[in-house]
């Protein structure tokens, strides 16, 4: 459903604020300021960079935030108090989002003060951010669990003080979409200033209530990048979008195919992992292995893909498992130029379907082993990098070291690092000396079989993922670990830059 009176709908990013209240998450103003930087490329609207009056490191932040330059307006939360507020004032902030609790429940339980000192104190709150001249943001907390005739009332009088937007909260997740929608409606009867939505994900319905805030009237929704936030999260930045520019129709300024590489930034700072089916940035979000699902978008890709993954920044991936089909298996062998006949197909599918029905993993690896074994010849993909040398420095005193000597293109490179062990340290240096050629970053790293005695071999299963989403899964065996840890790696940078040529 498109809203009639609502066209663009303004991106109120929360990830340095709410975001950052995600239980574990702590970001120093470094971090804050890089993820800043991303989000005003990504085109957000609005960055709400935290709250100054937390720390002396969050007023810092905020603080550089504030002076960087940045296209987006910079915002401070504070409470509905005079040193907050001033504390925002200090940091050079663009905005003010000031807030204060007005259920019944929050007003007695958590601030211990009456509906008169409630309003009294938001009316005292805006006037002091419009007098220092700044754009005021008002939120009623707990909206949805006040009481309509008093929300309406103090949504007033907050706007008769200056505010120049009001945003109503779904505090605790509480609503359905339906109730949304109406809610907005019936403030929109009261309050004539833009109004914003902040959805909790308490129960898992955040981007459906703010989808429905917006059909309700409202033009702004608070998001964070990946659906941090407190307890379950917020609405998810890349899900808000996406439903919005392809199932309302509505215009954002964010700039799609930066999406994805947002979102792994803030992944990787937060140290938040990505759950793997999560909506639109989730590894598996384009990854297509059932047969009727493959043979569907090898031909047209829309019979199964609501959305193009190049539009988020994704490349489109078909795995090899016990639900394969033929033309899955057939497009993928093809991408590295092998050509069984249908008799061989047909034999190499069965092949992955019994290692699938097995709980076995098929990586990319696996397929052309299979394949060598039924075509007779050894399927082999042209090297880029090749390890020449490996040594590696390591004991209880001693800062792992790895040095590494690879063959790029035929010249050979040395780089040394160090890592937190052996195989970071060596992974760390193959990376080195690799990043002119493809930016990989490691995604998943495990042993995945080991054979008894002090002469074990360790088979290492690695994914690797480069900037422009292409995600490569490789193996390799031996009794060193090390070793084995860095051919595999090397295997999946191969495969990547293959990739990666084969679709310039």
């Amino acid at each position: 459903m498109k809203p009639k009176d609502v066209a663009y709908v303004r991106m109120f990013d929360t990830t340095l604020r709410d975001g950052e209240q995600t239980p574990g998450v702590s970001l120093t103003p470094e971090e804050k300021l890089e993820i800043a930087q991303q989000l005003d490329r990504l085109g957000v609207d609005v960055i709400e960079a935290g709250t100054p009056i937390t720390s002396k490191g969050e007023k810092k932040a905020v603080r550089e935030i504030a002076k960087a330059g940045l296209k987006a307006e910079i915002c401070g939360l504070a409470r509905t108090m005079k040193e907050d507020i001033d504390a925002a004032v200090e940091c050079e902030v663009d905005s003010v989002h000031t807030f204060i609790s007005t259920s019944e429940v929050q007003m007695e339980h958590a601030l211990g003060l009456t509906p008169e000192q409630v309003l009294s104190r938001t009316v005292e709150s805006v006037e002091y951010i419009k007098n220092h001249g700044l754009v005021c943001e008002f939120s009623p907390m707990d909206a949805t669990r006040t009481d309509m005739k008093f929300l309406k009332q103090i949504c007033s009088a907050a706007e008769e003080a200056g505010a120049d937007r009001i945003n109503i909260p779904d505090t605790v997740g509480v609503m359905t979409p339906a109730a949304m929608r109406k809610l907005i409606e019936d403030v929109k009867t009261t309050v004539k200033v833009p109004i914003s939505v902040h959805c909790h994900n308490d129960f898992g319905m955040a981007v459906a209530n703010s989808l429905a805030g917006v059909e309700g009237g409202a033009s702004q929704i608070h998001v964070a990048v990946n659906g941090l936030g407190e307890r379950a999260g917020n609405a998810a930045l890349e899900e808000v979008v996406m439903a919005l520019h392809l199932i309302h129709g509505l215009k954002t300024g964010i700039n799609t195919k930066l999406i994805y590489g947002t979102s792994h930034l803030v992944s990787r700072l937060t140290g938040i992992t990505i759950q793997p089916n999560k909506a639109i940035v989730g590894e598996n979000a384009f990854v297509h292995e059932s047969g009727i699902h493959t043979r569907g978008v090898a031909v047209v890709p829309r019979t199964f893909e609501p959305i193009r993954p190049e539009l988020v920044g994704r490349r489109r991936r078909l795995v090899a498992g016990k639900h394969a089909g033929t033309r899955g298996i057939k497009t993928e062998l093809e991408e590295v130029g092998v050509h069984p006949t249908k008799e061989q197909l047909r034999d190499i599918v069965e092949r992955v379907k019994y290692l699938g029905d097995k709980g076995k993993l098929v990586t990319d690896a696996d397929l052309l082993a299979i394949t060598s074994a039924v075509t007779g010849r050894v399927v082999k993909e042209e090297k880029i990098v090749d390890l020449k040398d490996l040594a590696v420095v390591t004991g209880i005193k001693v800062i792992p070291t790895a040095s590494v000597k690879l063959v790029l293109d035929g010249k050979e490179y040395v780089a040394a690092e160090t890592g937190l062990g052996p195989v970071d340290a060596a992974v760390k240096a193959v990376q080195k000396l690799t990043a002119n050629l493809v930016n990989v970053r490691l995604k998943e790293y495990r042993l995945e079989a080991l054979t008894g005695g002090s002469d074990a071999i360790a088979e290492v299963v690695i994914k690797v993922e480069d900037n422009d989403g292409n995600v490569m899964s490789a193996r390799a065996a031996r009794e060193d670990i090390v070793m084995a840890s860095v051919e595999a790696m090397i295997n999946g940078i191969n495969k990547i830059l293959l990739r990666r040529r084969k679709l310039q």
